[in-house]
This record gives structure tokens, C-alpha cells and sequence, in this order.
């Protein structure tokens, strides 16, 4: 007998409609942190960091929690992320950090999630959630390796950091999931306004020159 997944209820984006200018624009730019790259088997998610972005400013609103990953965190993983065994026993469970996380976007009334890789972490939300039957609808989203292949396409792959000094934006703590989201936050204002000066100016800009997924998405509103 297949289980059925439970619906979580929080307002992902606020459906922004496709001629809203890119300057009224907020989004939640988010990474997370995990014991290794299996996500959907042994690996889980130990931190997640988030920020507000607001008309083309990274906003102080910020949200980070560290999450019980009920299984011991790998000494290469400490060593990467400087998160320690004793940062997560008290923590909250994977649901509860990302319903707070979830909360939190409701709260800023967030247009869209943003990330770098976004894909990745999305799945980590999604594979934590299925563990406890849990699910959610998935709002907007924009990775801003999307963009980047758009504004430079031809570069090679290149990592976070790589990005963010070639275009002179602020670099923070790495592979911490807040001080990643604040790199990528800065990062993405710096490709909005680069998008802005190539004549993509809309929502509709936006999505057209990222994700087809989402371009179908936001045709539906």
C-alpha cells in the first residue's frame, strides 16, 4: 500500500505577476550544509542559511539554523563546514528547521527562491521532507548558475567563490550555508543589474533567459 504525502501549507512566493519590474522584486536566496552529496540515501542536512533580497539589495533579514541530522557528522565534512557533532545534538529535527525556514519566507513575502545550484538544495528540503511523508508545492525559482550561463556563456563551470571575485561582489564564510547564501545573494543582485542593462527588465525577463520549468510555471498565474 503506497503511503500519501501531507501537503505543508506556507505561501512558497507570492505569485508575482510577469510584468512586475525586477526592482520590486524580493527573493529568498538559501543553502544548506550536509554530512555528503547522497541526500536521497544516507546523507542529511546539518544547516540552513537564508537572506532577504529586496529592489536589487541584499537586506539584513537573514535566517540560519543548524539541524540534528540523527547520524554522526563525517570528520571531512567538520573539516569543510567547521559544523561540529556538539553544534547539532540540541538542534531542531529536519522538518522543524524547515518549516521555520518555510515561515520565514512567508514572513518577507518572498517572490521566488534563489540559489547557486539551487537544484541541489531543493532536493536536500525535498528528500528530508519525504522521510517524514511531508511535502510542499515548489514556488518560483532562479539559480543563478542559469544566469550566469546566459550573461557568460562562455565560460566553463566555475565555483562559487570563482563567480563572485570575477565580479568583484562579496565573498563570506564558505560552505557555511548563511555566508553561501550571502555570497550568492551579492552575486545575484550584481547579475540583476547586469540582466537590467541588457535590456531585461521584467519578471518575464527574468524567467525567460533561466529556467523553462519555470517559464510554464508562470504562465499558469
Amino acid at each position: 500500500m503506497f503511503w500519501k504525502k501531507k501537503l505543508l501549507h506556507y505561501q512558497l512566493d507570492q505569485q508575482p505577476s510577469l510584468d512586475t519590474p525586477l526592482r520590486d522584486l524580493s527573493f529568498t536566496v538559501f543553502d544548506t550544509e550536509t554530512t555528503g552529496f547522497a541526500v536521497g540515501g544516507k546523507d542529511r542536512v546539518i544547516e540552513i542559511g537564508a537572506v532577504q533580497v529586496e529592489g536589487l539589495l541584499v537586506t539584513d533579514n537573514r535566517f540560519q539554523t543548524y539541524v540534528n541530522p540523527e547520524r554522526n557528522i563525517p570528520p571531512e565534512i567538520t573539516k569543510l563546514t567547521g559544523i561540529a557533532q556538539h553544534h547539532v545534538e540540541n538542534a531542531p529535527n529536519s522538518v522543524e528547521a524547515i518549516e521555520s525556514l518555510f515561515q520565514f519566507i512567508e514572513k518577507t513575502r518572498s517572490g521566488g527562491w534563489v540559489g547557486h545550484y539551487l537544484s541541489f538544495d531543493v532536493m536536500v528540503l525535498r528528500k528530508e521532507l519525504q522521510r517524514a511523508k511531508f511535502t510542499f508545492e515548489q514556488p518560483l525559482y532562479i539559480d543563478t548558475l542559469d544566469m550566469l550561463g546566459y550573461l557568460c556563456p562562455s565560460w566553463d563551470m566555475r565555483d562559487l567563490e570563482q563567480y563572485a571575485r570575477s565580479f568583484g561582489t562579496n565573498i563570506y564564510e564558505r560552505h557555511s550555508a548563511i555566508g553561501d547564501a550571502l555570497t550568492t545573494a551579492h552575486l545575484f543582485v550584481e547579475l540583476l543589474r547586469l540582466l537590467e542593462d541588457r535590456g531585461k527588465t521584467t519578471l518575464a525577463d527574468l524567467v525567460q533567459v533561466t529556467d523553462a520549468n519555470n517559464r510554464n510555471r508562470v504562465l499558469q498565474f
